[in-house]
């Protein structure tokens, strides 16, 4: 007897959408699929009936890339992701700082925006008026850029002489002096100076990131980095402890995170063996992808071009960087490849998504075929030559489109220093889709919001949702379809995760589900940025649940 029926339901499969409008649910599966009124009727007494009054049920959506415990750990940190400008992140900081005691002599968190900032490169004098006397450490959204004050800048022994390190810049003014603001490589030489968060830290961190993950409707996720990175300690041994004592419900694939400075492939794929073993004996976190970031981002213009940044006034544009050699990463692929395991990029720049492409190929020529889900994520400059190769390599699109509009960043610092050309590459959903490529998607939480409709707003609109100042639609040609879009966060990324629920509702399925307060098919595509989940069910279970108690129940 079903123990949860959700009726007058609009229902996406995780393919289309279907006749029936109701779910049957019980012992953590779908055991019924069919009319509102074939399913009341058979009810019993106790099952527990939910009115979706029109609204979507999908199947639990997979988040392909996400960084959940680090999301987490922000979250109860200095949060700095709602802060809409320059003064009310500053105003974050100051409130955080007067009622927090430093760890060990440091204030650490992150979340500020760019673009809120000139030349999207705050300073080390703006900071160090709010927090004078300790070590400041703040990433940026991206988390490809750190804000520090001077005393970090003094206790990192960072002055005009310190070169940049391999793979990193340090922002500098006219005369050389460092100004506050570390891209990539170079957050690490204050970075080390942090003490790493406890294992007690982790825990809360994954808990909180689990929580806020499912009240969007989010039961699955790829967490994109297990590893030690950008002064946040390895996840791996928190998520092994939350599965083993029952606290991570979510379906988890943690990729695990391939360090730059490693060169040793046979050693490095041995650990990744022995890493994915031991999480084997769990339920509900599986360490079977490994993540190599090929590059950095175009707002520092350190993402991979194939040709110079513009010149934008700004010091060491270049071409951006590039965190690998092609032959180490044909050769690093191959034996990943061989030991079963599913390749995560991170792909920014023209030159880094060839690049990926290459080794991918080079990848499938030395190794015999298998059922691979290697996917590239990030995608923002695609080269048109190299759309058709995703199909052609099976190389799945794992798409954050959130990012694919006119926003403050986009105008201020991307579209400058890329010059129309490129800047029409950009996000290439439509074309990628087109030539037969797979598509996925993810939020790159703490990035962006993890909120699948936000993102699925801009994948259709190409713009982004309740903006103040309406700007016209980026690539407009690059859009997809509602259905595209759900296919995507739904079945195309739990594909990736080889999830058991396949991102699918179907009888005999697990009952992983995500219910919208309303139909998306009903309403104007400009105002698909409204839809918010209620209520998030997974293995049967509701995890989370934004209903009205009076509404809908029996």
């Amino acid at each position: 007897m079903p123990v949860l029926l959700i009726h007058n339901a609009r229902i996406f499969d995780g393919n289309q959408l279907i006749a029936a409008d109701a779910v049957a649910v019980s012992g953590g599966s779908v055991v019924a699929l069919g009319t509102g009124s074939d399913l009341l009727a058979a009810a019993g007494p106790h099952t527990e009936l939910i009115d979706a009054h029109g609204g979507l049920l999908t199947p639990g959506f997979t988040d392909a890339h996400v960084h959940a415990v680090a999301g987490g750990v922000e979250r109860l940190g200095c949060d700095l992701s709602d802060a809409g400008n320059a003064t009310e992140c500053r105003d974050a900081i100051s409130s955080y700082a007067a009622r927090t005691e430093a760890v060990d002599g440091w204030i650490s968190g992150g979340g500020w925006t760019m673009s809120d900032f000139p030349g999207g490169t705050p300073t080390a004098v703006e900071l160090d008026e709010l927090i004078p006397d300790r070590g400041a450490f703040l990433v940026n959204r991206d988390h490809h850029s750190a804000w520090v004050n001077t005393h970090a800048l003094e206790l990192a022994g960072i002055t005009a002489d310190t070169p940049d390190p391999p793979g990193g810049r340090i922002e500098r003014d006219d005369s050389g002096t460092p100004t506050g603001t570390l891209h990539e490589g170079a957050m690490d030489l204050v970075s080390r100076l942090i003490p790493e968060e406890t294992q007690e830290q982790l825990r809360h961190g994954l808990l909180e990131g689990q929580r806020y993950l499912n009240t969007f409707g989010i039961t699955g996720w790829q967490d994109a980095i297990i590893g030690q990175y950008s002064g946040h300690a390895d996840p791996y041994a928190a998520y092994c402890a939350a599965d083993a004592a029952g606290e991570l419900h979510s379906d988890v694939v943690g990729a695990l995170w391939w360090p730059r400075e490693v060169q040793d492939i046979p050693e490095q794929v041995r650990i990744f063996r022995e890493r994915r073993r031991h999480a084997s004996s769990g339920t509900g976190f599986r360490a079977t992808a490994v993540k190599f970031m090929l590059d950095g981002v175009v707002e520092s213009r350190t993402a991979a071009m194939a040709e110079p940044y513009h010149s934008c006034g700004c010091p060491g544009a270049g071409s951006g960087l590039s965190y690998f050699e092609a032959d180490f990463l044909a050769e690093a692929f191959a034996a990943i490849d061989a030991a079963g395991f599913d390749i995560h990029l991170h792909a920014i720049g023209d030159r880094a998504v060839s690049q990926g492409l290459d080794a991918f190929a080079a990848m499938r020529g030395a190794n015999p075929g298998r059922d691979r889900r290697h996917h590239i994520a990030h995608l923002q400059v695609v080269n048109p030559r190299d759309v058709p190769r995703f199909a052609e390599l099976d190389v799945t699109a794992n798409l954050q489109a959130l990012w694919a509009c006119n926003d403050d960043s986009m105008r201020d610092l991307t579209v400058p220093v890329l010059g129309e050309e490129r800047a029409g590459w950009q996000y290439p959903f439509r074309s990628l889709l087109d030539a037969g490529a797979r598509l996925a998607m993810g939020s790159d939480w703490s990035v962006s919001t993890p909120d699948p409709w936000q993102a699925i707003h801009i994948a259709v609109n190409r713009t982004e949702g309740g903006a103040e100042e309406p700007r016209e639609p980026l690539n407009p040609s690059e859009a997809i379809g509602l259905l595209d879009a759900l296919r995507a966060y739904t079945s195309g990324s739990a594909r990736l995760n080889r999830s058991a629920a396949g991102g699918r509702i179907e009888i005999g399925g697990p009952a992983d589900l995500a219910l919208a307060d309303r139909d998306p098919f009903a309403v104007p595509e400009s105002d698909l940025h409204r839809l918010s989940n209620r209520l998030t069910v997974v293995a049967g279970a509701i995890v989370h649940d934004a209903r009205n108690r009076t509404e809908g129940e029996a």
